[in-house]
């Protein structure tokens, strides 16, 4: 049976994916230093409503509050032995605001990267991470995911981990790692090596690309990257709003959400089939970000001047 994120890429041309999880919790009153996942278990009604409010502005695909639940990440806040129920929480949380919904949902189980640095630069071997990925892949799965989400990752050693793990639970998954101004991951991972290495994993992603890292403009510049390594898979997109500051107690990010709107635009235009917001992008630019996507026809792919050109046109325009 056809999973349902490859069902609705194949019907439709582009598909929208949420915005934030952790900034727009943390402006729903988490604190600083607080693990955004704990609250699937103390606050699960405002995690719900986070949900509840993506669908609303027009998300396809929603990520579960799971990002850091792995054990690694979880013993930092003393919860390193409660993967399992964690992450059922965050899954079964997604499903109930998809199951208010009257349209097709897909429920993506997020797994962020271990937060350790991986051999031979750090300690952690990618058979560790692999066990690390594959406990929380399947407490996820158990809770009731249709994907899982692999984002944010910055080294090959730890994308082929996750890529076991979910190898191990049968579900289809997604990729996608983060990229700074200079064009490569933290451990210097360029976009056409990622492309290289997920068609060659023995289980390779339904889709993959870029996450967080950067703003809009610098993560299409990437995005260009894997299209000119000649893959075919469906790509994502979702980068930060933008940059953050501290503004009347709370944390917002300078991509209002008509920048967003340009960018999803951008993105559609340039081939991408799974657009989405990361760090600072809230509801209301996703509601954008879907109206513009509705109402503005495609266009010419665009270079990389229209790209700076029409991002920092809309930045000025704030």
């Amino acid at each position: 049976m056809t999973d349902i994120l490859s069902r609705l890429l194949g019907a439709r041309p582009w598909l929208l994916a949420d915005g934030a999880t952790g900034t727009n919790l943390y402006n729903m009153g988490l604190q600083p230093g607080d693990a955004p996942d704990l609250w699937c278990d103390t606050h699960p009604e405002r995690v719900r409503e986070l949900h509840r409010q993506m669908i609303a502005a027009g998300a396809d695909l929603i990520l579960t509050n799971s990002f850091g639940a792995n054990a690694s990440r979880l013993r930092l806040s003393g919860a390193g032995t409660r993967v399992a129920a964690i992450n059922h929480a965050a899954a079964r949380l997604a499903r109930e605001a998809v199951a208010e919904s009257d349209r097709d949902v897909i429920v993506a189980g997020s797994i962020g990267p271990t937060g350790e640095i991986m051999a031979p630069v750090g300690r952690l071997t990618e058979a560790e991470a692999t066990r690390l990925f594959t406990e929380q892949a399947e407490a996820l799965k158990d809770g009731g995911v249709d994907i899982l989400w692999i984002e944010t990752v910055s080294a090959v050693e730890e994308m082929r981990a996750a890529a076991k793990a979910a190898q191990t639970t049968g579900l289809p998954w997604c990729g996608m790692m983060s990229f700074e101004p200079g064009g490569r991951s933290i451990m210097g991972v360029s976009p056409p090596q990622l492309a290289t290495l997920v068609e060659r994993l023995p289980y390779p992603p339904v889709a993959y690309g870029a996450n967080c890292g950067t703003g809009p403009a610098e993560l299409l510049l990437a995005m260009s990257g894997f299209s000119a390594a000649g893959s075919e898979r469906p790509l994502i997109a979702k980068p930060n709003a933008g940059v953050p500051r501290f503004q009347d107690g709370g944390l917002i990010y300078d991509g209002t959400p008509e920048v967003m709107a340009e960018f999803a635009v951008l993105a559609r235009d340039m081939g991408v089939r799974i657009i989405g917001g990361c760090c600072g992008t809230t509801p209301e630019h996703l509601a954008a970000m879907r109206d513009a996507l509705e109402q503005r026809q495609p266009g010419a792919r665009p270079t990389r001047e229209v790209i700076s050109s029409r991002i920092s046109g809309a930045m000025a325009g704030n």
